[in-house]
């Protein structure tokens, strides 16, 4: 046991006879033996010190049998003999009565870990102070602990390093490595998009499959010394030394892309991975990576959006910060009825007759104050939460024209246009949602217009057209929104059952000052007449405005010209107020 080969050691022996020091360094006395120390399950010795000699008394056949066979391996003076000598001093020459501490010394098959005590017996006149030390071999646990500590940092499918160990390498690579001087590091962090989908199509195990193809092809676009790490469930994370800045980040994203651009085969399929990058720098090596993984966390979650390498930038985080809030106030606005529709009014641009409103969700909050509808819709996208919100403003719409009809004492010759988020026609079933809506309120599908954009239709032809056409078996209207922003085409507009075009803001706004905005406006019209569909301009407000739509034989149009968004009781008052007003 190397714990106790200090050099020059002189061992005691067991017996009456007086224990010999190194020759007139230890006076000699009388020992008697301590039958109990051979009880001990432990290795333990009782150890004298005088004129910085250490000393053996006495040892148990374990003792004795570790310093021997030290002895014989190890001729010369160890480190952890060293450290060994230095902690029994160091207590000697203290005032505690017992301590601790563990040695680690090489062995045969690997390191080796012992757990030492060392306390002071009582002394008298005759003995001088003595020391009772014991030592424990904790190999075995120590080899137990380490194997569990590295499947609680590693991520058990990859074998890359998880979250918590990810945060471990960087620290360990930041101590223990020498970096040129102005040297950064970088954390670049890939999502791959629509891994889910696998999930969902060709099940878990396929995803598994997914998820280790695509971390070995990761690993192999690494430079030595880089770090990868799966950091969520389709999330990766690399560590990167930078001594060029950007350039070096942006290189490692290139041999990323390069890696993910061939197919990858599950099933007999040809799987394309997609994945959404963005990067974070250091400014300095003092700079904490917690922090910088955050900044590349929040810069990934914008690549998302905006399909391109996002790299982070000052105030990045705190948006993402502001939208985690928006989307944890939102959840429970939407479970408490923290939310309200205001309703814009559609006119009739040839009579001034009130068509209908167009239901727009709203939100003021305790916290938050006013939210605008573009940032918590565009949370609620991304959170998963614009299926529960679509539901509610599906529901609320059609509960306040029934609202209306009891108050009128009749139903009301009005609708509400309910817009449709792409995202939640992909996942929500939206037919059974307004049946449901319809169903409850007691009003009519005729009253009904479901709006939808040119987007939500593009990314799967197929299952819009089922939609659209269940919402026509429901009597339903439907509207196509921000018409002329999008890649529409003739044919398109053609085979759907589209009622009304919506020609977009951009356009018209602006329209009297701008000639080619003018003839886009004047070709939608033309285009709708042709296929026998109704046109609602958005943005009219000005007067001018609503007449030159009116001269070009729009159908019907909405704008702060007419008014803005209303509550629900303010839009009963203001058709009251209007009814069978015939001026624009």
């Amino acid at each position: 046991m190397e714990s106790i080969s200090v050099r020059n050691w002189p061992v005691g022996k067991t017996s009456k006879d007086p224990v010999s020091g190194i020759a007139g360094a230890h006076p000699s006395y009388v020992v008697a033996p301590t039958q109990w120390l051979a009880a001990l399950s432990q290795a333990a010795a009782i150890l004298s010190h005088h004129d910085s000699m250490l000393s053996l008394v006495e040892g148990n056949d374990r003792f004795l049998q570790a310093f021997r066979q030290h002895q014989e391996r190890d001729g010369a003076v160890s480190q952890a003999a060293t450290i060994w000598r230095e902690r029994i001093l160091k207590f000697i020459q203290s005032n505690q009565t017992a301590d601790s501490f563990e040695i680690r010394r090489d062995g045969k098959l690997g390191p080796e870990y012992f757990m030492c005590t060392i306390g002071r017996l009582p002394a008298d006149a005759d003995h001088p102070e003595l020391y009772l030390f014991t030592a424990t071999d904790r190999t075995s646990e120590r080899t137990i602990e380490k194997n569990l500590r590295r499947e609680l940092l590693s991520d058990g499918l990859t074998a890359l390093p998880n979250r918590t160990g990810f945060g471990e390498e960087i620290d360990d690579r930041i101590s223990n490595t020498v970096w040129p001087e102005n040297a950064q590091f970088g954390i670049i962090a890939i999502d791959l998009s629509r891994f889910s989908r696998v999930n969902e199509s060709l099940g878990p195990m396929a995803g598994d499959e997914l998820l280790i193809t695509v971390a070995k092809r990761l690993k192999s676009s690494l430079r030595q010394g880089d770090v990868l790490a799966r950091i969520g469930g389709n999330d990766f994370a690399i560590f990167a030394r930078l001594n060029n800045g950007l350039s070096d980040a942006l290189h490692i994203v290139q041999r990323i892309k390069e890696a993910l651009s061939s197919p990858i085969r599950l099933s007999d399929l040809q799987i394309r991975v997609d994945c959404a990058i963005g990067c974070a720098l250091s400014t300095s090596l003092s700079d904490d990576p917690d922090d910088i993984v955050r900044k590349a966390q929040a810069a990934v979650k914008i690549a998302k959006r905006s399909g391109k390498v996002e790299i982070y930038r000052n105030g990045v985080l705190k948006e993402a910060q502001r939208r985690f809030s928006i989307e944890s106030r939102l959840r429970d606005a939407l479970a408490q009825g923290g939310l309200s529709l205001a309703y814009q009014p559609l006119i009739h641009l040839q009579t001034g007759e009130i068509t209908g409103f167009e239901a727009l969700a709203r939100w003021d909050d305790e916290e938050l104050g006013h939210v605008s509808p573009v940032e918590f819709i565009a949370v609620a996208e991304e959170s998963g939460l614009i299926t529960p919100l679509g539901r509610w403003a599906a529901y609320e719409a059609a509960q306040a024209l029934s609202r209306w009809d009891a108050k009128f004492g009749q139903p009301m010759p009005v609708g509400v246009n309910v817009n449709l988020s792409p995202i939640q026609m992909a996942r929500d079933d939206v037919a059974s949602m307004f049946e449901e809506a319809l169903r409850y309120s007691g009003i009519a599908g005729r009253r009904l217009t479901a709006e939808v954009t040119e987007s939500a239709i593009i990314a799967d032809p197929d299952k819009a057209r089922k939609l659209l056409f269940a919402l026509k078996d429901l009597h339903m209207s439907i509207a196509m929104d921000d018409f002329g922003t999008g890649f529409s085409n003739l044919a398109s507009l053609h085979s759907l059952p589209i009622d009304i075009l919506k020609i977009d803001r951009s356009f018209v706004s602006s329209m009297l000052g701008d000639r080619d905005k003018t003839v886009i406006v004047r070709t939608i019209l033309s285009l709708a007449e042709s296929l026998n569909l109704k046109v609602t301009a958005e943005g009219i407000e000005t007067q001018e405005l609503a007449h030159a739509l009116q001269q070009m034989g729009c159908w019907q149009g909405q704008g702060y010209h007419f008014a803005k968004p209303m509550a629900e009781q303010d839009a009963f008052d203001y058709w009251r107020a209007r009814w069978n007003f015939e001026t624009v």
